[in-house]
């Protein structure tokens, strides 16, 4: 059995205890001070209870009606996790929480709390270089420059090399949820030198007992679940709506299947759907592993061209900017003459034309999903839904930007009877069916 972190910090904090928020703020014309309730609950808590907010501070001065209810739910979440050595926040795209990282660290260095020898006060980890270099653009943004000479940054990748050769007092796991199996003994020794994990994340694991779930659980349990929908419901973000389109898989022999050795055959989309589902069905009797056939099958699906056809035209129908996530580096070059994925050297001027508005089509992979924020983008077109609810969210999230009274439409191709069906409904799983509408899209337009 595995030593849990929290037993090697000995800490007291009741296990499993996932708090939900609701928010219930001032009239908009009221700025707060004392005037907000916060409903908190959770399997056994039962906490009801209302708050005073801390002072409004240099680094995020009340505005806007949504920045004052945002500075709200970050002091909460800031008091809710102050004291604990290990803690997780869940929140919304949008909420801020960057800024709340960066403000929990202003608040251990204003408090002199930190002691003992370190290689630097706080160590912040990421997925990727691009969500590690929006905490500088952050913390420039809010008057907190000066905590960078504090901090030290790393991915994941190189997150257990980093502690094996530093101490810090506090770790920020920037995208919690992409913590791996490899990553659990530095964290284990960095939690017995009695150091902190605050985690943070858009989207908590939402299987228990996965390698996902169980290091979250272990190393920075969710204190805090704040959704997209109650941030949208309370004014902190912008409306959405998410808009399904059913296409119908072609019988027409245009589909072309390549082989390694260089050698191709002519299918249709709907006649390579059945084989490889004839094959699964048959799995007990396949030379292949049913995962194998699985993943074959999921493949095929997401390089039938009919997507790709749709695609372009539903794009086409748009005058404003426009987000087109594809599955490969084909489909996005394919799609738009701007594009943005690992292997464009001019991603990073795209995405800043994108940005300004100087283009309106970006077709991008899936690195845009996480850490990267478009103004003023209104649609966005998903070929392919992946039957993971984390990964709809972070590219939904994309398109909460906008102000809170404005809305954002969110495009999903999917192939009706097919399991493709039940990958869409999968990933939407987590959002409000009442924003989620259903369209059969014209077979003019899939070479049906």
């Amino acid at each position: 059995m595995r030593e849990s972190a929290s037993a090697v910090a000995e800490e007291s904090q009741p296990r499993g205890t996932f708090v939900a928020l609701s928010v219930y703020c001032f009239p908009r014309s009221v700025r707060p001070r004392q005037s907000c309730l916060v409903l908190a609950n959770g399997p056994g808590t039962g906490w009801s209870f209302s708050f005073l907010f801390m002072s409004p501070s240099p680094v995020q001065a009340v505005g806007t009606p949504a920045q004052a209810k945002r500075q709200a739910l970050q002091d909460h979440i800031l008091a809710v996790v102050q004291d604990r050595q290990l803690a997780g926040v869940g929140v919304a795209m949008g909420v801020g929480k960057t800024l709340i990282g960066l403000r929990d660290m202003a608040r251990l260095l204003a408090s002199s709390r930190l002691s003992g020898s370190a290689t630097k006060s706080f160590l912040v980890a990421a997925p990727t270089q691009a969500i590690l270099d929006s905490w500088p653009l952050e913390a420039r943004k809010f008057g907190l420059a000066h905590l960078l000479d504090q901090v030290e940054f790393t991915t994941y990748r190189s997150l257990s090399k980093t502690l094996s050769i530093g101490r810090y007092h506090k770790l920020y796991l920037d995208e919690c949820h992409a913590l791996k199996d490899s990553h659990e003994p530095s964290l284990k020794i960095h939690v017995a030198q009695q150091n902190s994990i605050l985690g943070l994340t858009g989207t908590p694991p939402a299987q228990a007992d996965s390698e996902k779930g169980r290091l979250v659980a272990t190393y920075c349990p969710m204190l805090i679940d704040y959704t997209t929908d109650e941030a949208v419901l309370a004014g902190l973000l912008n409306d959405y709506r998410l808009v399904v389109h059913r296409l119908s898989l072609s019988s027409v022999r245009d589909y072309v299947v390549s082989f390694q050795s260089g050698s191709q055959f002519t299918t249709s989309e709907r006649e390579s759907y059945q084989y490889w589902s004839t094959r699964l069905a048959n799995a007990a009797q396949d030379a292949l592993p049913v995962e194998t056939l699985r993943l074959l099958r999921m493949q095929a699906l997401m390089h039938f061209p009919g997507k790709g056809r749709y695609m372009a035209h539903l794009a086409s129908q748009f005058t404003e900017k426009v987000l087109l996530f594809t599955c490969n580096q084909q489909q996005a070059e394919q799609q738009a003459e701007y594009t943005y994925h690992s292997k464009n050297k001019d991603s990073q001027a795209n995405l800043a034309k994108f940005n300004t508005g100087e283009i309106q089509r970006l077709a991008c992979v899936a690195q845009l999903s996480e850490g990267i924020n478009i103004p003023q983008l209104r649609v966005g077109i998903i070929w392919h839904a992946f039957g993971n609810e984390r990964k709809a969210a972070q590219r939904i999230g994309r398109l909460l930007r906008l102000n809170p009274e404005e809305t954002a439409t969110v495009h999903l191709l999917m192939y009706q009877d097919t399991v493709d069906e039940h990958w869409v409904a999968q990933a939407l799983a987590a959002f409000d069916p009442t924003k989620i509408s259903y369209v059969d899209a014209s077979r003019q337009y899939l070479g049906c």
